[in-house]
């Protein structure tokens, strides 16, 4: 078991209202629900924050497409989609 730490948060009236009816419903505490949700925000944060940085250090080592390469390969795979929805129908 990992060790947990106090924090104190302000949220307003109406989504503390919201909490206490999700913690009734699913017989959760507001404390274990609200760092299910800190955690879960924090975690996705963290993922586009990586990303952002991968993207810069890539453009920064020269690892791009260009923008018209990039909008006709996007192109191409929607006509692809496309032809590949049609042929089903």
């Amino acid at each position: 078991m990992t060790a947990s730490a106090t924090m104190t948060i302000r949220v307003s009236s109406e989504t503390k209202l919201k909490l206490e009816r999700i913690a009734a419903v699913t017989r959760r505490s507001k404390s274990f629900l609200a760092a299910e949700a800190v955690s879960a925000y924090v975690d996705h944060e963290l993922e586009i924050i990586e990303g952002i940085k991968h993207g810069i250090a890539d453009a920064a080592a020269g690892r791009v497409v260009p923008h018209d390469e990039a909008i006709a390969e996007i192109d191409a795979m929607i006509e692809a989609a496309e032809a590949k929805r049609a042929d089903k129908e």
